[in-house]
């Protein structure tokens, strides 16, 4: 299996990037990666990897992507919302079954959970059950709960074997860190990193700090599309950690790693996102007796590492 053609779409974004190098160090000799974006807005890139500009909006670069692949996993995504859905996911599903594809993943996601779910910080860990009655996030939410739909028909109507998975929160290098469009994680460590170098011990967080979350491990999230794939996972699943925290905690967290204490300033009219979210891991341990289990502490160590390094070689050019 080495030798087949294996795609990543969205191979130019964060997960997809790690995904891509996660193959080539395993030994895959064929992978194609594919994304919209201009190589030099990937996140990561590898010279091993037959790299592509595609817009898998259109039905032709999908079935380009797709062609002669053994294995796909969708990981592209358009946070746009609604107007990708039949222009996506749809016609990669439909370009997969033209070329074959023994294997196809979807990356879904846990926005596609009912909102009046996540209305209270004291959380109930998701079940995969309450996808429905569906009530998603408008847009993104509803994208991904149509594709994880559209996957569910192609097997059943057409054979192809197709696997779910609903990321929670995943964070780590080689990831967006300043912005504007970053995860808390990144955030959170880069207005630390900031107000360390700028010796202003203080940092705007926003909304109340109560809202709960859990994050996953990159590594913790490749590990698991690898084993969902290659499973009877005939659903769609969580793929998250269930360490929850609250934005506070984790702001904590950060501080022990930097050796800092900073003021906090609540910006209460700042988006916020839903109030809590946590992933019920029930079913995956069920069906692979396995789950996300890196320490939230030892992966924003790493992260903000990173971000740490990012950021001064940032600093440094705009000096030069």
């Amino acid at each position: 299996m080495k030798d087949e053609l294996i795609v990543v779409a969205g191979g130019g974004g964060f997960i997809g990037g790690h995904l891509v190098a996660s193959l080539l160090q395993r030994g895959f000799t064929r992978v194609r990666s594919v994304d919209i974006k201009p190589f030099d807005q990937w996140y990561q890139t590898f010279d091993q990897a037959d790299n592509r500009l595609l817009d898998l909006r259109q039905k032709k670069a999908c079935e380009e992507a797709c062609k002669d692949a053994y294995e796909v996993y969708n990981l592209a995504a358009d946070m746009g919302g609604m107007g990708f859905i039949e222009n996506n996911n749809t016609h990669m599903l439909q370009a997969a079954k033209q070329a074959k594809v023994e294997h196809f993943f979807y990356a879904s996601s846990a926005c596609v959970y009912n909102a009046d779910k996540q209305v209270s910080e004291d959380v109930v860990a998701l079940k995969e059950e309450d996808a429905y009655p569906g009530m998603p996030e408008d847009g993104y939410g509803w994208e991904k709960l149509f594709s994880e739909r559209m996957c569910r028909h192609f097997t059943e109507d057409f054979g192809l074997y197709t696997r779910v998975a609903r990321f929670h929160n995943v964070y780590g290098p080689h990831g967006t860190w300043d912005g504007g469009r970053e995860k808390a994680p990144a955030a959170i460590c880069r207005k630390i990193i900031t107000a360390k170098s700028r010796g202003k011990h203080e940092i705007d967080i926003w909304g109340t700090g109560k809202q709960t979350r859990s994050f996953m491990w990159i590594d913790d999230c490749i590990k698991g599309i690898d084993l969902i794939m290659h499973n009877e996972v005939p659903e769609p699943i969580n793929l998250g950690s269930n360490e929850l925290v609250t934005i506070n905690q984790l702001v904590d967290i950060v501080e022990q790693i930097a050796n800092i204490s900073l003021k906090r300033s609540y910006q209460l009219d700042a988006p916020k996102g839903v109030n809590g979210r946590n992933s019920d891991n029930t079913l995956i341990k069920q069906y692979l007796g396995w789950e996300p289990d890196t320490k939230l502490c030892d992966g924003m160590a790493k992260t903000y590492a990173w971000i740490h390094e990012q950021h001064a070689a940032k600093h440094l050019n705009q000096v030069s």
